[in-house]
C-alpha cells in the first residue's frame, strides 16, 4: 500500500498481485488492477518469478517494485524482469549479487576498508565446515542466512552442543524465506547494538546517507521498534558510519535505496553487518526526520533521474520512533497468533503516522510475517516522540487476536529504554516484566463488547452489491473472483 500510494502520487498506475491467502487485502483494492498469481504457499505464488513477470507484461507495466521481502533482494528476478524488457525499482541483479549474497557483502567492505566481525567469507558447504569455522572464531557465534536478511534463517549459538540443531532450523528457513538453505558464521558481538545508514544512489554517480535508524530492539534477531536518530550516536560516530555507507555503495556500483547496516559495541567501534539490497521496513523514520519521500526518490531514480539533492542539503530534524505492531502473544514469547480482527482503532492526531493494511473482518492467518502495522510517532526531539508513542498505543485497538500492544505499553515506559541504555539483547533481559503491564480494563471491557456486537453484525448483514463501474478498472474483475 505504501508503494502503490507513492505511485499515485507522482500519477502512476499501480498493478498489484495476491496470493490466495491475500484475496480480500486493502493492497488488492487500492490498487488500478491486480491480478491472482496462487496459492498462500510463497513458492507457488509470490517467490514464483515467472508468474510475476508474466503478470507485469499481461498488465503492460513499465516497471516492477519488488516490496520488502520475499524476491526484493533475488538477483534471479531483477535479471528476470529486465530481461523482460522492465525497469526493476532497486539495484540491477550483478550489484545485489555483490550485496544481496552476504559473504559477497563481507568481502566487498573488507576489500573497501570497512571493519567486518571474524568469520566466513563464503557460504559453508556443510554442517562439518561449519563446526571447524565456528571452533576456529570462538563460540558464541552468529549462524546467518547468506540468501537474504530481516532475521530469517538467524540463530545465535552458544556452544558445539547447540551447533546441530541450529544448522537444521537455519537452512531450513532460509529455503522456505530466500529459496537458498546457504548458511555462513560470524563471531557474535556481545552487548552490540544494531545501527543502519539509509542511502540512496542514483545512476550518474550521486549518492547519499540520510541519517541512522538505531533497530535494536529486537526478538529473534526481528526488529519490533526503531528510532532515528539513534540514542547512543554522536555527530562524529554517524559521520564515520555514513562514510563507510557510502564506501561499500561506490565500491558496488549500488543505484536505487539501500540500507548499510552495522553492529556498533559498548566503546563506540563499529563492524559491518549488511546490505539490505531494498526498501527497509522502518524507512518511514527516515522520512519523517528528513522530509523526504524514500518511495517517490526510488520510482525517480529507477526512471533515470539524478538524485535532486546533495549531501550537504540533508537536514534531520527532530526524533521518530517506529512500533512494529505484530500478530503475536507477547506474554508467552511472542508465540504467533492467528484471528479475525473484530474491532479496530488506529491512533492519529499531531506527529502519529499509521502504516497499515488492516479493517475489521480480516483473516489474519499464519502464511506470512505476522507484522499487522507499523505506528511511527515524530516528535521535536525524543521525550516529544516518546510521548507520541505512547500516547498511540493508548489509543489503538486491535480486537480479535493477541499483538505485541502490551510489549510496547510496557518498553515506552521502562527506565532503561527512556533513557536509551539498551541494545540488541534488550528484549531478553526487559521482557516480559516482573509486574504485568496495568492495562485500562474499562476499554478492554468496552473493546470487547463492541467487538462482539460488531461480529454478530457481520454475521448476520447481507452486503450490499457494488454499482457497476463501482470496480470496473482493467483487471478488477479477474482479481475479485
Amino acid at each position: 500500500m505504501r508503494i502503490i500510494r507513492a505511485c499515485h502520487d507522482l500519477g502512476i498506475r499501480a498493478v498489484a498481485v495476491f496470493s490466495d491467502a491475500d484475496r480480500g487485502a486493502l493492497h488488492v483494492r487500492l490498487a488500478d488492477e491486480a491480478y491472482p498469481i496462487g496459492p498462500a504457499a510463497p513458492r507457488e505464488s509470490y517467490l514464483a518469478i515467472g508468474k510475476l513477470v508474466a503478470v507485469a507484461r499481461r498488465a503492460e507495466c513499465d516497471a516492477v517494485h519488488p516490496g520488502y521481502g520475499f524476491l526484493a533482494e533475488n538477483a534471479d528476478f531483477a535479471d528476470a524482469v529486465r530481461d523482460a524488457g522492465l525497469v526493476f525499482v532497486g539495484p540491477p541483479g550483478e550489484v545485489q549479487r555483490r550485496l544481496g549474497e552476504k559473504t559477497q557483502a563481507r568481502r566487498l567492505a573488507r576489500d573497501a576498508g570497512v571493519p567486518v566481525a571474524d568469520g566466513t567469507l563464503a557460504p559453508l558447504r556443510d554442517l562439518d565446515e561449519a563446526r571447524r569455522e565456528a571452533k576456529r572464531i570462538g563460540y558464541p557465534v552468529m549462524l546467518k542466512a547468506a540468501a537474504g536478511g530481516g532475521g530469517k534463517g538467524m540463530r545465535v549459538v552458544g556452544s558445539a552442543a547447540e551447533l546441530d540443531a541450529a544448522w537444521r532450523l537455519s537452512s531450513g528457513e532460509a529455503a522456505g524465506a530466500f529459496g537458498s538453505e546457504a548458511l555462513f558464521v560470524e563471531k557474535l558481538i556481545e552487548h552490540a547494538r544494531h545501527v543502519e545508514m539509509q542511502i540512496l544512489a542514483d545512476a550518474h554517480g550521486g549518492a547519499v546517507w540520510l541519517g541512522e535508524r538505531d533497530c535494536s530492539i529486537q526478538r529473534r534477531n526481528q526488529k519490533l521498534i526503531e528510532e532515528s536518530p539513534g540514542p547512543s550516536v554522536d555527530d562524529a560516530l554517524r559521520d564515520r558510519l555514513g562514510d563507510a555507507a557510502l564506501r561499500i555503495v561506490r565500491s558496488a556500483g549500488y543505484v536505487n535505496a539501500g540500507t548499510v547496516e552495522f553492529l556498533v559495541d559498548e566503546r563506540g567501534s563499529f563492524s559491518f553487518l549488511e546490505v539490505n539490497t531494498r526498501l527497509q521496513v522502518e524507512h518511514p523514520l527516515t522520512e519523517l526526520v528528513t522530509g523526504l519521500d524514500i518511495v517517490a526518490l526510488q520510482l525517480r531514480i529507477a526512471a533515470g533521474e539524478p538524485l535532486p539533492f546533495a549531501q550537504g542539503d540533508v537536514r534531520c530534524r527532530g526524533a521518530a520512533i517506529e512500533l512494529r505492531v505484530t500478530a503475536e502473544d507477547a506474554p508467552r514469547g511472542f508465540v504467533p497468533a492467528t484471528g479475525r480482527i473484530a474491532l479496530l482503532r488506529e491512533p492519529a492526531g499531531p506527529g502519529v503516522r499509521v502504516d497499515s493494511g488492516l479493517f475489521e473482518g480480516l483473516a489474519v492467518t499464519s502464511d506470512y510475517d505476522p507484522l499487522l502495522m507499523k505506528v511511527i510517532a515524530h516528535g521535536v526531539d525524543r521525550n516529544e516522540a516518546l510521548a507520541r508513542a505512547r500516547r498511540a498505543v493508548r489509543e489503538t485497538i486491535v480486537a480479535g487476536l493477541p499483538t505485541s500492544l502490551a510489549f510496547h505499553a510496557h518498553v515506552l515506559d521502562e527506565p532503561d529504554f527512556v533513557a536509551g541504555r539498551y541494545d540488541s539483547g534488550y528484549v531478553a533481559t526487559h521482557w516480559p516484566p516482573r509486574t504485568p503491564a496495568k492495562l485500562d480494563e474499562s476499554q478492554i471491557t468496552a473493546a470487547a463488547l463492541v467487538a462482539v456486537l460488531a461480529a454478530r453484525r457481520r454475521a448476520t448483514h447481507r452486503p450490499v452489491a457494488s454499482p457497476d463501474g463501482a470496480w470496473s478498472r482493467a483487471g478488477r474483475e479477474e482479481a475479485l473472483r
